[in-house]
């Protein structure tokens, strides 16, 4: 096979692989505690602007009019139902990276990493101090339906 169209052939199907990844991450999930128990529920998406976003639909703790207390600048006493939590995520490969997630129990924001762990069929989301990634935690997410 000339070394050209094996390359393009090669490349598409990079690509397909890295649509499907991102398309298992798109959807709505149930962020879930470190006990286990569901939290809230979600929905990442691209928005208009080709970033991926993140919203709080329902939380699972407290009443649905709870406000983010401790957050500061513009989400401060902001409804935590309706709260757009993850922020300027960007395609990168079969993740999402490069943006922000907010955790309305402290008010901070953590660099994000997002990606979709075929294992366990579950979101990976990590929150970090760093860019790089090594001073954060992981939490998985589960599917509000079955995931492909």
């Amino acid at each position: 096979m000339n070394r050209k169209l094996y390359l393009t052939i090669l490349s598409m199907a990079i690509s397909a692989l890295s649509f499907g990844q991102i398309g298992k991450i798109t959807g709505n999930w149930y962020t879930i505690d470190e006990d286990g128990n569901k939290k809230s529920l979600v929905k990442i998406y691209k928005a208009s602007n080709g970033v991926y976003e993140g919203v709080i639909l329902k939380i699972f703790t407290g009443p649905q009019d709870k406000k983010c207390e401790k957050c500061t600048g513009e989400n401060k006493n902001k409804p935590i139902v309706g709260l757009k939590f993850i922020t300027n995520m960007k395609q990168d490969e079969n993740k999402l990276n490069g943006g922000n997630i907010l955790d309305p129990s402290n008010g901070k924001i953590y660099n994000c990493t997002i990606s979709f762990d075929n294992g366990k069929k579950q979101l990976k989301v990590r929150g970090s101090l760093d860019k790089s990634g090594l001073l954060g935690r992981t939490q998985y997410w589960m599917p509000t339906t079955d995931v492909n």
